[in-house]
């Protein structure tokens, strides 16, 4: 969702407050030509949505005696307008490679995939294997459930079980700099205490990205830690 997305009157009070910073109710209607009614209608709204909140002017209030109510832009509303996350991610991950080697990025992979593994693995302690995976799901959409998310499944099928990822949510990053996908396969593994092996990927065309479970190769906990990810197979 982009504020460009929405009916035209909310998208112009979100643009006013993204340039004035706040605003009360009646600087909006005159701004926009509109009744204070209809602009305090649309606040509704966009509070409802969490894209904007109502704030108190304190000078106001001892101006006059009487509070004021402003209303400014939550962070979720100014994630609305275009940001570049992606760009500044792809320049991070040049500029270790570049200033301080290959080497160096590598070490910041696998800090980034011992994060993570140290934030899932008591969620996950003493559960099976094929529970363990369908919790993983979590990592492709946060406000999925334990049956499943909208952007990630577990398949559990005569070739065994597999994670599909249906959103990256890092994609434009991925396709660019393929190594962050380490993280994600080495995570998977280390997590699981099994090989995993990504078979279908965004970057071949495949729309979506598969991760093969081997239950039958498990993995020593002294040979457990982020390793770059083969390339992928011609066969």
């Amino acid at each position: 969702m982009n504020a460009d997305q929405l009916p035209t009157t909310r998208k112009s009070i979100l643009e006013t407050l993204k340039r004035e910073g706040k605003a009360a109710i009646a600087d909006l209607a005159g701004r926009l030509g509109m009744s204070g009614e209809a602009v305090r209608q649309q606040l509704l709204q966009l509070q409802r949505e969490g894209w904007v909140e109502a704030i108190r002017d304190e000078a106001h209030e001892k101006r006059s005696g009487r509070p004021a109510a402003h209303y400014r832009l939550t962070t979720a509303g100014d994630h609305l307008f275009p940001k570049n996350y992606d760009q500044l991610g792809i320049a991070l991950l040049d500029a270790v490679a570049g200033h301080l080697g290959p080497d160096a990025l590598s070490r910041v992979l696998a800090g980034m995939t011992e994060a993570r593994v140290k934030l899932w693995e008591q969620r996950l302690a003493g559960r099976p294997l094929p529970e363990k995976l369908q919790a993983l799901t979590a990592l492709y959409d946060p406000q999925g459930t334990n049956g499943g998310t909208a952007y990630a499944h577990v398949e559990n099928g005569a070739g065994g079980l597999r994670l599909v990822e249906q959103n990256c949510p890092f994609l434009n990053v991925a396709t660019e700099r393929p190594a962050v996908c380490s993280v994600s396969v080495s995570l998977l593994s280390q997590l699981l205490g099994v090989e995993v092996v990504r078979e279908e990927r965004f970057q071949d065309g495949d729309g979506r990205c598969v991760f093969r479970v081997y239950e039958d190769r498990p993995i020593p906990e002294d040979q457990r830690g982020w390793k770059p990810e083969p390339a992928k197979s011609s066969s």
